[in-house]
């Protein structure tokens, strides 16, 4: 059975399962920023037009589950790739590879290098034969707005990933695109994203 967003996704109650699942074999903040990150994204996808909630929360959920394998950086984007697409969700598994190239260069990933070369082609190739779609940019961008203790502004996120990856050439393109996104949604929404996000002001302040 699947979600009728879009092909290729489990159900909600599987997507669930396979985090909690991860969550068991990788405890960690991960687990509640995916969660976040999932309720950013539903949130924001009940306001767009065309676009399923219910296919942006289960996007969200998973979109981290690669670090099911233990603590890993770039190799985690891998792992779910493989894990879903073994279980034959191939655009959930696509959402684990394209959520973390804001700019669609694999220069732009802030962390470590821990894949294989092969890996690194594949990934490479990957980004190099697809146009991202709403999905990814939505995910992207709930990404960059959620911390394991709720919602924040973008700008924080920015700084808090720069602060424990470092920075590299592409990080001012991946800033401006971030903010692309965000203005992006903003237009088909007719209104702030931060609207959206109970919290938001508090968590990002520590009111």
């Amino acid at each position: 059975m699947k979600n009728d967003g879009i092909q290729g996704l489990p159900i909600l109650y599987e997507a669930k399962i396979f985090l909690e699942e991860a969550g068991r074999l990788n405890p960690g903040p991960w687990i509640n920023h995916s969660k976040y990150v999932a309720e950013a994204a539903r949130l924001i996808a009940e306001e767009t037009e065309g676009l399923n909630s219910e296919t942006a929360y289960i996007l969200g959920l998973l979109h981290d589950v690669g670090r099911r394998e233990g603590v890993t950086d770039m190799h985690h984007i891998i792992s779910g790739y493989n894990f879903l697409r073994e279980k034959g969700f191939n655009e959930a598994a696509r959402i684990c590879i394209t959520h973390p190239f804001l700019v669609k260069e694999i220069e732009c990933y802030s962390g470590k290098w821990d894949c294989s070369e092969s890996e690194i082609e594949f990934i490479k190739d990957y980004l190099r034969n697809i146009e991202f779609n709403e999905y990814d940019k939505l995910i992207q961008f709930c990404d960059a707005i959620a911390i394991p203790s709720g919602f924040c502004l973008v700008e924080k996120r920015m700084i808090d990933v720069a602060l424990r990856y470092g920075i590299n050439d592409l990080i001012i393109d991946k800033w401006k695109s971030t903010m692309e996104i965000k203005q992006y949604f903003e237009s088909r929404i007719g209104k702030s994203i931060y609207t959206l996000l109970p919290g938001v002001i508090e968590n990002t302040f520590a009111l």
